[in-house]
């Protein structure tokens, strides 16, 4: 039963005027004719009848309209509760992240949003990029932040932030100060796991420049960030990393950039959520801010 046509049998029962209820309701007088004959039919019984210019209820109308009455209510209460969770902006929640944005993005986002919005508690569920996808499409997690797009039709990227992937080395290597992609892949490397985006988007790099990944040395293979940054530090090899992520090493020459020749290694991390899923308002909300974040 359509609760318009409640709305605006109600409206007619209380005026007894066809004229004076699309007055009220903001429509027209056909309009108001066609919601009444159409609630008739559904109904399979006469709600008014037309007398000259009067209209008169009839009994099955004066039993109805206790009943629409309710029900009118109870709707109208349900859209204020919405309305009142809509302004409000509080609850829980849940975004995973890969490392790199766990650690550098997501801390100075989250603090700044709740800032505005005191009454929203964050948690961040970390795992590399493949971990946090796959959380997403298994529907574990309405959304998250990753720094590669993989083949997953099940789940919608959406571009977020730009990146730049950096050689980093221990201060005392005696390497050239710049090296071409060739020339790195000869030397020892430590890497993330295989589930890293940082990793994907380096052998994407490689593959593109026609290296094939199964040539790099790698001599260790780590499972986070830091990890990677203090085996690098202790001269086990150089290492492909977020620039994002070794911003104060590098002012404090704790660690050392090699630049790499000829090599775009630009990259874009993406926000990751559900093709089949609705956002519950809270978290379109800081979808919201995430995206105008990034402009």
């Amino acid at each position: 039963m359509d609760i318009h046509r409640l709305r605006v049998f109600a409206s007619v029962f209380k005026h007894k005027s066809f004229s004076k209820a699309s007055e009220e309701l903001r429509l027209t007088q056909p309009t108001v004719s066609d919601h009444i004959r159409a609630l008739e039919e559904e109904l399979n019984c006469k709600l008014f009848d037309r007398l000259a210019r009067k209209i008169i209820p009839t009994k099955e109308a004066g039993v109805l309209i206790g009943r629409a009455c309710e029900i009118i209510e109870k709707v109208d209460g349900i859209q204020e509760l919405l309305g009142e969770f809509k302004r409000e902006l509080a609850g829980h929640i849940i975004v995973g992240a890969s490392t790199i944005p766990a650690t550098y993005i997501l801390p100075g986002l989250t603090a700044s949003y709740g800032k505005k919005h005191p009454g929203v508690l964050f948690e961040i569920v970390v795992s590399d990029t493949r971990g946090i996808t796959d959380k997403v499409a298994a529907h574990d997690l309405l959304l998250g932040i990753v720094g590669a797009k993989l083949d997953n039709v099940q789940v919608h990227y959406t571009p977020f932030l730009d990146d730049e992937l950096i050689a980093i080395a221990a201060p005392s290597f005696t390497g050239k100060k710049g090296l071409d992609l060739r020339e790195i892949a000869a030397v020892p490397m430590v890497m993330r796991e295989q589930g890293s985006g940082t990793r994907r988007e380096f052998e994407k790099i490689l593959v593109r420049e026609g290296i094939d990944p199964q040539q790099l040395e790698i001599v260790g293979l780590f499972g986070s960030t830091d990890a990677i940054k203090q085996a690098v530090k202790e001269e086990m090899g150089i290492s492909i990393i977020s620039r994002r992520a070794v911003r104060d090493e590098l002012k404090c020459n704790m660690l050392r950039e090699i630049k790499i020749k000829h090599a775009g290694m630009k990259r874009q991390f993406y926000i990751v959520s559900h093709r089949r899923r609705t956002l519950p308002h809270i978290y379109k909300g800081f979808l919201d801010y995430l995206l105008s974040s990034a402009r």
